[in-house]
């Protein structure tokens, strides 16, 4: 079975920063996208970054560019998104999810893991 696994969620001030973790098994790692999306109390899911696994090719939303980077370890079967500059309308739980193939922007991903909460205080 395919199972995503987030991690690293935590309160954290204003400008602080924070790494988030997917641990992925049940799928041949190297032949998906991995995203990362979150989804703010009161608000819509919305896509924050993705990495196509054979490529390494990256893709971030506006929200995200400059200041969140996604990597991944293949060994460990892991996607990391390393937040830094965080506000507090990052607050959010975030998830991670994966698609087969390259990544499509931020869209059609088949799988999707349970979140981990990201709180930034003022």
């Amino acid at each position: 079975d395919v199972q995503l696994q987030a991690s690293g969620g935590g309160l954290v001030q204003a400008g602080g920063s924070l790494r988030l973790s997917c641990a992925a098994s049940g799928f041949t790692f190297d032949d998906y996208c991995i995203g990362w999306f979150r989804q703010a109390p009161g608000k819509e899911r919305e896509g924050v970054s993705c990495i196509s696994m054979r490529a390494g090719s990256t893709y971030y939303a506006d929200s995200a560019k400059g200041r969140f980077t996604i990597s991944s370890d293949n060994a460990k079967n892991t996607v990391y998104l390393q937040m830094n500059s965080l506000k507090p309308e990052d607050t959010a739980v975030y998830y991670c999810a994966a698609d087969y193939g390259a990544c499509n922007g931020l869209s059609g991903m088949d799988y999707w893991g349970k979140g981990t909460l990201v709180t930034v205080s003022s």
